[in-house]
């Protein structure tokens, strides 16, 4: 799926059977990942299942949350007939999954990080449960975050992080180690963030591009999510009603005798085409899911452009203050002032400085320049490193993101003309059902 390893293996995340028979030849509805990184090649990683339990919170309240089981086993070849080794297990909440995240947002500012799925369900259409304690909704999130952790395990670099391996592995002791790591203090402030963005006098033209492209890629799903929800509302109601196809065809084979078995017969089709739709929209589910992994996938790209906004404000900030600290040096040396300042005011008011005072000045100046300079290298390095690794990745993720979505939009197409497909074999029973009567 994506060119770095042309032998690379493939894992695959959520995937979801299409239920017609006649797709044989198409693409199955699946998210995939390189499995060429040594720790999956090491290891199978798997969210299990989900389990709702009730217990105190910080504050000592009673709360209902749920914990999602992590099984961890050696991906070791099994002979036919043997038994795989038991696996590794431990319980995690969907608050610890965060708190992981944001451990890889601080850590890897250069690297998109892979999203969670959603905390609250977004882009509902009308049945469909927004409670985050539904049972369908607990298991789409199952899904995604055990998606999320392949997306990981995928990555060359995040694979080798020994807090994710902890993460895996290690259920008491692995919070208090991440937090020991001190990420949380070096997380920049948003205000911090926004300040650069607005202010930065040359941004990089690339991460300005791909700033306003993560912008109009949010839009566009968005309103593609929008969309389906109400396609989805109204071809629930279009199923639906035909239910009572079957309802009049039923009543009406009541008072038929040379018509009654055929109509019986239609109305029964009738009553599992409307009963059809609910699997249909669940099936559904997982195609919006995928969609949905991608426009949280462009906040993960805009915290990268942000994150380069702030290094190239800061690099424009220290070749300011050392333009600054360099002018007072000429001013110092030349006795002359450029600009109206409370400098040039003491001076007229109070005579020259010293010798001696001068001489001192120029000399804390020129440590001050000296240390300037080293900054500006410093940024300087800071900035180009921060663009080649951050370049790297994104194009890593352009690929993985343009095979991801063309293949989730094959499959829902292929899944629309399925469906198409079932109707019209339900009217075709229906005609053979009137051809008899």
């Amino acid at each position: 799926m994506m060119a770095e390893s042309g032998s690379s293996e493939v894992a695959v995340i959520g995937n979801v059977d299409l239920t017609s028979t006649e797709l044989e030849n198409n693409i199955i509805n699946t998210v995939m990942v390189e499995r060429g990184t040594a720790l999956l090649r090491r290891m199978e990683i798997n969210v299990a299942e989900a389990e709702k339990r009730t217990g105190k919170n910080t504050v000592n309240m009673q709360e209902t949350y749920t914990v999602y089981l992590i099984e961890t086993r050696p991906a070791e070849t099994i002979a036919e007939g043997g038994t795989p080794a038991a696996p590794d297990t431990l319980w995690r909440r969907y608050s610890e999954f965060e708190l992981f995240r944001n451990y890889l947002l601080v850590t890897y500012p250069h690297i998109i990080i892979p999203p969670l799925p959603e905390k609250r369900a977004e882009f509902v259409w009308h049945k469909l449960s927004a409670d985050n304690l539904d049972p369908d909704f607990v298991e789409r999130r199952r899904v995604g975050l055990e998606n999320f952790l392949l997306r990981v395990a995928s990555h060359p670099v995040l694979s080798d992080d020994e807090m994710f391996l902890r993460f895996l592995t290690d259920e008491k002791r692995w919070k208090e180690a991440v937090l020991e790591t001190g990420f949380q203090d070096k997380v920049d402030s948003r205000l911090k963030s926004l300040s650069a963005m607005f202010r930065v006098k040359n941004p990089d033209k690339q991460f300005t591009a791909l700033k306003h492209y993560s912008d109009d890629l949010n839009t566009i799903i968005s309103q593609l999510l929008r969309v389906r929800a109400k396609v989805a509302d109204r071809l629930y109601g279009v199923y639906k009603v035909h239910g009572n196809y079957g309802r009049v065809f039923s009543e009406w084979s009541a008072i038929e005798k040379e018509m009654g078995d055929g109509l019986q017969s239609a109305g029964h089709h009738m009553d599992t085409y409307a009963a059809s739709i609910d699997d249909i929209l669940e099936e559904e589910e997982h195609y919006a899911d995928q969609l949905k992994e991608y426009l949280f996938y462009t906040d993960a790209v805009r915290s990268v452009c942000r994150k380069q906004d702030l290094i190239q404000y800061e690099l424009e900030m220290a070749v300011q203050d050392l333009s600054t600290k360099k002018q007072q040096k000429e001013e110092l040396t030349s006795g002359t002032v450029r600009i109206f300042s409370l400098k040039g005011m003491t001076t007229k008011l109070f005579g020259q400085e010293s010798q001696e005072q001068r001489e001192s000045k120029l000399e804390a100046l020129d440590l001050s320049i000296h240390e300037g300079e080293e900054a500006v290298n410093e940024k300087n390095r800071e900035c180009k490193e921060f663009l080649q690794t951050a370049w790297g990745d994104i194009e890593r993720f352009r690929e993985q993101k343009d095979n991801d979505l063309r293949e989730a939009l094959i499959s829902y197409a292929i899944m629309q003309i399925s469906m198409c497909k079932k109707g019209i074999q339900v009217w075709s029973n229906a005609k053979e059902c009137f051809n008899k009567m």
